[in-house]
């Protein structure tokens, strides 16, 4: 068979289709032993194995389909896909805002290779708004890509990148930024940009969806919607995260880019401020409506702090049961200058590990505590544990997210090597990386099978 009706088919897949005579973007019926099933047939990914053939039926979803219970396969058309996002011209207009987004490489506004399992962004303007018209309404956006990376090759190498290329587009007079970026380390991005890139004029909001906009439950046009919306309206001047509230397409979140962290592998409303509220709820036909209002506001200037460094000789170590105090000397032997514990309880760890920490001590390794509970304070001083650590060097660092708290390690190390200044820099917030108090309804874990959380679920349905 013509290989281009078989994109990605092979071995015993491939002979399914010279047995039913079909072809890739036919529409069928396959008959099956669970079943009958009608949709278009789809490209596999060329890594994929050859037990399957993979179906798109007309709700928008995949299905894969094993060969060994299909008994017929009948083309009732045939209709050749074009995936290729279409690009119209983006149409620009001297009364609305300018807002410059910055490409890393996630998925918003992209389509599926089915070929190759890859999926290819829309970047342009006018690929932008063939993807999503609605935000020609909002702004005018002029679009840089940066990096071409999944969120897990986001590092310090690139924040230091970005941060530089905010503030050359702040200076430049831009009324708002958007950052496209994957969803998994979003958070460190954002946590990066807030202490790299301090009281900027603007709103700079990062964005990302989990699911492509090939599929029907995607929330990259929403999300990208909002985030456009709050560049160039929002007078909250920070770096945010733009993302699903709920579990609808109801409204978005914007959350502070020091207490946000990604919170379900796949939910749309994966994202949640912890141990605080975020800062405001977004709706593309409503608006911002604020939750804090004690918030930096949008300058007319073009004034920003803009302090791109960081140490790469930082690191993070997850206590566990067990662990021994070689796995801090590795970390010492190999240079590194800074250790974030993640601890238990109050800010606890087992004393087969001091004698090294007291090491790591004499070499001037700089270590801060912070939490595996995620929320609630690092407190040091409730039983002799704590204080032995504090004596030993490590200091607490309040109710700091172990993610941000790696950050700000990196960049308050890329600045000095003072111990008494890196404490200053950690120790003073930012923006709220650490607070003097949580409000009582920032921590609320939602938890299933109890009465009042049905009865929740069932009248919101959030």
């Amino acid at each position: 068979m013509n290989s281009e009706n078989t994109q990605g088919y092979k071995g015993e897949s491939l002979k399914i289709f010279e047995k039913y005579n079909c072809r890739v973007w036919g529409k069928v019926e396959i008959t099956t032993t669970r079943g009958q099933f009608i949709g278009t047939l789809l490209p596999r990914s060329e890594n994929d194995n050859d037990q399957h053939l993979v179906l798109k039926i007309d709700t928008g979803y995949n299905i894969g389909i094993n060969i060994s219970t299909i008994t017929e396969i009948r083309e009732l058309g045939y209709y050749k896909a074009n995936y290729k996002i279409p690009e119209k011209k983006f149409p620009y207009s001297d009364n609305k805002p300018n807002v410059k987004l910055f490409g890393t490489g996630g998925t918003i506004a992209s389509r599926l290779d089915y070929r190759t399992g890859a999926v290819i962004p829309a970047f342009s303007p006018g690929e932008l708004y063939g993807a999503v018209p609605e935000l020609a309404d909002i702004c005018n956006i002029e679009t840089e890509k940066l990096f071409s990376v999944f969120s897990e090759n986001m590092g310090p190498e690139q924040y230091v990148i970005l941060a530089k290329a905010i503030k050359d587009e702040i200076e430049k007079g831009v009324d708002g930024i958007i950052i496209g970026h994957g969803t998994d380390t979003l958070h460190h991005t954002a946590a990066a940009l807030t202490f790299m890139i301090q009281n900027p004029p603007i709103p700079i909001v990062l964005v990302g969806s989990q699911r492509s906009s090939d599929r029907p439950s995607s929330d990259a046009a929403l999300n990208l919607i909002h985030a456009a919306y709050t560049a160039a309206y929002s007078d909250i001047a920070e770096v945010m995260v733009c993302m699903f509230g709920p579990t609808s397409d109801e409204y978005g979140f914007l959350h502070p880019g020091t207490r946000v962290r990604k919170m379900h592998s796949s939910y749309r409303s994966t994202f949640r401020t912890i141990g605080d509220t975020p800062l405001a709820t977004i709706n593309k036909d409503i608006g911002i409506k604020k939750i804090k209002t004690d918030r930096k506001v949008r300058r007319d200037d073009k004034n920003v702090t803009c302090t791109p460094v960081f140490n790469e000789k930082v690191t993070m170590v997850y206590y566990y049961p067990g662990m021994q105090g070689d796995v801090i000397d590795s970390l010492v032997e190999c240079g590194y200058k800074g250790i974030v514990f993640v601890g238990t309880g109050l800010g606890h760890v087992n004393k087969s590990i001091y004698s090294a920490i007291e090491r790591a001590q004499k070499k001037d390794i700089v270590m801060y505590m912070t939490l595996q509970t995620i929320w609630g304070y690092v407190n040091m001083f409730v039983y002799d544990t704590g204080r032995d650590l504090m004596k030993m060097g490590i200091v607490p660092a309040g109710n700091m997210l172990p993610e941000t708290a790696y950050i700000k390690l990196g960049w308050a190390l890329g600045q000095t090597n003072d111990t008494e200044k890196i404490k200053d820099i950690m120790l003073t917030p930012v923006n709220d990386e650490i607070t003097p108090r949580e409000p009582y309804d920032g921590y609320l874990v939602y938890q299933g099978g109890v009465s009042e959380i049905d009865d929740f679920i069932k009248n919101f349905r959030k």
